[in-house]
């Protein structure tokens, strides 16, 4: 199976270190309650900043939570082990899409860690559902609600990875709800017993 991997909420923790930052930013130094949905996974559609807030906010603290985001739990092993079971890894991120330096940050960290396990990686990518398609993607694990109903949509199967306060999904035959990544290689290693 070629399965589609995005990074930030599903391989890192980096979407609850944006959630703690950009909370202390809002309190210490916008000195305000600007939360307008905070089921929100991104940080720009939780508050009600101003776009020179957001630009303001992620210039001073998006090296830092890339830098320090820890590898989500059990994600390292799953993938390796999934990786041994024969199937092709992509990296399907949008980070990259500002600061470019991000995506050697993250190679660094993945050889660090001895993770030079994927077989592709796009960067930048904001319409995920349309390199599914165009890669033949079979499985896309990502953690945005939007997008995972983008993808679902196309025809790609999908599981939603919810970690955090999100919004919740209806299932149904492209669309897997999972809550960590246990869950994620025993529902992927039943697909594949039903395939063969």
């Amino acid at each position: 199976m070629k399965i589609g991997v995005d990074l930030d909420g599903v391989v890192f923790d980096s979407e609850k270190l944006f959630r703690v930052y950009a909370e202390l930013y809002d309190i210490l130094e916008l000195k305000r309650n600007s939360i307008r949905e905070n089921r929100e996974v991104r940080f720009q559609e939780r508050y009600n900043w101003t776009p020179e807030e957001v630009n303001d906010f992620y210039e001073k603290y998006q090296e830092i939570i890339v830098r320090n985001a820890n590898f989500m739990p059990g994600a390292k092993e799953v993938l390796k082990m999934l990786k041994n079971d024969g199937h092709q890894i992509v990296v399907i991120t949008a980070r990259g899409s500002v600061h470019k330096e991000n995506i050697n940050i993250s190679k660094d960290i993945f050889k660090k860690a001895n993770m030079e396990i994927f077989d592709d990686y796009f960067w930048g990518v904001e319409k995920k559902d349309e390199i599914c398609v165009r890669e033949k993607i079979d499985l896309m694990i990502e953690d945005s609600n939007k997008r995972c109903r983008d993808i679902s949509n196309a025809g790609i199967r999908t599981i939603y990875l919810k970690d955090a306060p999100n919004f919740d999904m209806e299932e149904n035959k492209n669309l897997k709800v999972l809550y960590n990544w246990g869950e994620v290689y025993r529902y992927i290693k039943k697909l594949n017993e039903n395939r063969a």
